[in-house]
């Protein structure tokens, strides 16, 4: 029987707390679990909070760290990745429905020398996606990101039509996957200036890059609609006018998301040839080991990587 792989993140992170925390909702399922990472260090922290490891649990033991919470270290660091390569390996024989991933910092792949910003362009990169997507879902906002993390100032020569159709078509099947039985779809396409450039008077990207995209888009069957304003999209959005959002770069969607879903929200990676979900936080160095970690968003995850893996 396949199993829903876990990475255990940054060990010095708020990711071995929010497992532990997690561990009587996943006792509850009725599938097995492989997390990769630190066997001692899970124990530790399972006898801190007084938590029994689940028989549905197995881990796969990639490290000996001593690390004191909220310190990392590069030997801490770069274990993360031992943690992700082992997943993917896993994920590559088939033995996988499903990844979810707990933070690291992304710092760790520059001190490997890895040229990736992130978990979603290394895991494209090592599961061989082409064009993936980085996606989130909660229950009042679904939200999809045209480029992820760049400086804003490169955000602009990286919109390209062909880009935002072949995400339009992700988010679109990522969409029908959380609605099946729902026949009329709307996903709205946020613009980039304000008040959607004001006819060419505040930009000409709405007209030059954002229409066309929507009229490929609309000519291939996907119900793409726009571009809003993003000062006001995401107001109806959230108020169920629309089944999802594409939005242009990483803060304009992020913001409003998280002012959500912060608590609760799931990050997915669209376009991967396996289910991958996280929770929306990062490291948390600053409350690791404090007993103040909310597990919420990793919950959430793993219910989202149950639901997309059936």
């Amino acid at each position: 029987m396949k199993s829903i792989g876990i990475t255990l993140g940054d060990p010095a992170g708020v990711g071995p707390e929010i497992l532990v925390k997690s561990l009587p909702f996943l006792a509850e399922q009725k599938c097995f679990f492989l997390l990769f990472g630190d066997e001692n260090l899970l124990k530790r922290e399972a006898k801190h909070y007084n938590v029994f490891l689940p028989s549905n649990l197995k881990i796969i033991n990639l490290s000996e760290l001593k690390v004191q919470p909220g310190k990392p270290t590069p030997e801490s660091q770069l274990a993360t990745l031992r943690y992700l390569e082992e997943a993917i390996r896993y994920a590559l024989s088939g033995e996988l429905k499903a990844l979810v991933t707990l933070p690291i910092n992304k710092e760790v792949f520059k001190l490997a020398g890895l040229p990736f910003r992130g978990h979603t362009e290394y895991l494209a990169h090592t599961l061989g996606a082409k064009a993936p997507a980085m996606s989130f879902y909660g229950r009042r906002l679904r939200v999809t990101l045209i480029t992820t993390h760049l400086p804003l100032r490169d955000v602009f020569s990286k919109l390209e039509v062909s880009k935002i159709v072949e995400i339009a078509q992700l988010a679109y099947d990522f969409t029908k996957r959380l609605n099946p039985r729902k026949r009329e779809l709307k996903i709205a396409l946020s613009a980039l200036n304000p008040h959607a450039g004001e006819g060419g008077l505040l930009g000409d990207e709405e007209e030059r890059l954002l229409k066309p995209a929507i009229k490929i888009a609309q000519d291939q069957g996907i119900p793409l609609y726009g571009p809003y304003p993003a000062d006001s999209l995401f107001f109806f959005a959230s108020r169920g006018y629309f089944d999802h959002v594409l939005s242009l770069y990483h803060d304009q969607g992020l913001i409003p998301f998280k002012l959500f879903h912060f608590r609760d929200g799931v990050n997915v990676t669209l376009g991967l040839p396996i289910v991958r979900t996280s929770p929306v936080h990062g490291t948390a160095y600053d409350i690791a080991g404090q007993g103040k970690a909310f597990p919420d968003s990793f919950i959430s995850a793993v219910k989202l990587a149950l639901r997309l893996s059936k």
